[in-house]
Order: C-alpha cells, then sequence, then structure tokens
C-alpha cells in the first residue's frame, strides 16, 4: 500500500524535465520551482480558506448536534441520527451531484462559497462522530454535580463539559481539515468562477502526465496530511488515557 508513495517520493527528485518515467539524476529543481509558482499558492490558499471555514462552523454545528443527540430524547431521534452520519458512507459522487442539483433548483450561484456550505456536509458528520464517542466515555455525575452546586446549564455545559470534550472537538477538527483539503469530486461540482482549490488545480495539470513538481507537491501534502492526522491520534488516545 505505501509502496506507490516511496516511489512518489523518489521520482520527487527526479531530475527529468518533463515526464517521470525515466530516472534522469538527483535534483532538488522541482521544489525550487514549485515554491515558485503562483498559480500554487492561490490555489492553497483557496484550499486553506474552504478547509478553516467549513471546518470553524462545523465543530459548533456537529460538537452541538453529538450532545443533542447524547443528552436528550425527542420524536424521531434514531432516524435523526441515520441522517446526520448518512455523509459518512454515501459516496462523494453522490453527495456532489446533489449538492448541484440543490445549488441549481435555488438558483444559487457557485462561488467559493458553495464548496464550502458542500464540504460542511460531510465535516460535520465526522466531528459528530468522534465527539459523540468522547461523550460516550464520559462521567455524567461531573455535569450534575455542578448542577447541584449551583451552576446552570449553560455553565455546566462551558465549564465542565466543554472542556472533557474539547480533546475530541479538536481531532475530529483535524480530520475534517485533512478531508476538506483532500477533496476532488464535490469541490469540482460546486466551484464557481474565481474558486480554484488545490486539487482542482493539481487535476489540471495532470491530465497528460505528471510533471516531477506535481509529485513535490504531492510529497508535501503527504507529510502535512500524516502530521496532521498523527496529531488528531494523540490527542484522541491522550483524552482516552487521562480519563482512565
Amino acid at each position: 500500500m505505501y509502496g506507490p508513495i516511496v516511489v512518489l517520493g523518489i521520482y520527487s527528485f527526479n531530475d527529468s524535465r518533463r515526464y517521470t518515467s525515466v530516472w534522469q539524476g538527483f535534483s532538488l529543481r522541482w521544489y525550487e520551482s514549485l515554491f515558485q509558482d503562483a498559480r500554487i499558492f492561490r490555489a492553497l490558499q483557496d484550499t486553506l480558506f474552504v478547509a478553516i471555514m467549513a471546518v470553524a462552523i462545523s465543530s459548533v454545528l456537529g460538537t452541538l448536534m453529538a450532545i443533542g443527540l447524547s443528552k436528550y430524547y425527542f420524536p424521531g431521534k434514531g432516524v435523526y441520527r441515520g441522517v446526520s452520519y448518512l455523509p459518512l458512507i454515501v459516496p462523494d459522487i453522490s453527495i456532489a451531484v446533489a449538492t448541484l442539483v440543490f445549488l441549481a433548483s435555488m438558483a444559487i450561484p457557485l462561488s467559493i462559497w458553495t464548496i464550502v456550505a458542500a464540504h460542511m456536509v460531510f465535516c460535520l458528520a465526522y466531528i459528530a462522530v468522534v465527539v459523540s464517542s468522547r461523550l460516550g466515555s464520559l462521567d455524567p455525575n461531573l455535569e450534575e454535580a455542578a448542577l447541584d452546586l449551583g451552576a446552570t446549564p449553560t455553565q455546566a455545559l462551558i465549564k465542565v463539559l466543554l472542556p472533557q470534550l474539547m480533546p475530541a472537538i479538536v481531532a475530529g477538527c483535524l480530520l475534517a481539515f485533512v478531508l476538506s483539503i483532500d477533496d476532488l469530486l464535490i469541490s469540482s461540482f460546486t466551484a464557481g468562477g474565481g474558486a480554484n482549490p488545490l486539487p482542482l488545480e493539481i487535476f489540471s495539470r495532470i491530465r497528460n502526465g505528471v510533471k516531477p513538481d506535481m509529485n513535490a507537491l504531492s510529497v508535501l501534502l503527504i507529510l502535512a496530511s500524516g502530521m496532521i492526522a498523527a496529531l488528531a491520534e494523540y490527542l484522541r488516545y491522550k483524552s482516552s488515557t487521562l480519563e482512565r
């Protein structure tokens, strides 16, 4: 599974002028070329804007949704839970087509904000799942003790529950952030004029062959995604260890 990634990393240092099928010597020229590419940095800026906005909004809504599903009962709760987590299993192409049809039917023009809204669909579900798993391991007596000692429900939520959930919230946000910056299908269906996230820029450049600068960019993205995923796993592990 990791063999292609190793090959990708090796050929990112290839001195070949165009395509990467033949090794022609070691060189850092493609990393230097990458850092001088203004289009790549503009695409990265769009990608980070979409990911940060989608994750920021989803972190609030996803946390509230997880708390509501865990602590309260209301008619149709089981159906709502199933529908809320459906984006986790629905193929990306289905979400992309459904979102595009909805936007077209509502006469909403495509822009970078429609990408943000579309990314919120799956970011919300992933954050809610991670937070829900953390809620299941918490001691409910702590919040009840705060209420018995005179705290209001809002104070108990902010001062007791949220600090315990914070590692899970951060871990869920990091996971959703990685998935957002990696998304191609949903972004390609919901991007409007002037919005060009990094996955779309990469896809447009590799249609006629993978050039060495794209290998270098891919290596950097893999390293960044790996570090973010490792940090999310560390926070999740640390919170579970402290709980025990």
